[in-house]
């Protein structure tokens, strides 16, 4: 299983960053996605998961702001960020389970200025 991130960058305050995972090696279509992030000196927390059949879910922290995706057709599951904050700035890691362990990509940085 092979998890492909992408789409991070340097961005103001109150701007936007689309996220993409690329994934390979499993039947992506019938797994759950997760993104994942990791600021500086803080433990990685879960920021959205998307369900198999679509259901989504969202830390408190970015309701409102973040969309996650998933086109199945590409194997690809997306990150939507909008009206980032200072607070945003983190590496994000896609995630997966797949045969019973835990999959990562390598991890995109977002940094969000003031």
């Amino acid at each position: 299983v092979q998890l492909q991130a992408s789409g991070g960058g340097l961005v103001q305050a109150g701007g936007s960053l689309r996220l993409s995972c690329a994934c390979s090696g499993m039947i992506f279509r019938i797994r759950d996605m997760n993104w994942y992030r990791q600021a500086p000196g803080k433990q990685r927390e879960l920021v959205a998961t998307i369900t198999s059949g679509g259901t989504t879910t969202y830390a408190d922290s970015v309701k409102g702001r973040f969309t996650i995706s998933r086109d199945n057709a590409k194997n690809t599951v997306y990150l939507q960020m909008n009206s980032l904050k200072p607070e945003d700035t983190a590496v994000y890691y896609c995630n997966v389970e797949w045969a019973l362990r835990p999959y990562w990509g390598q991890g995109t940085q977002v940094t969000v200025s003031s």
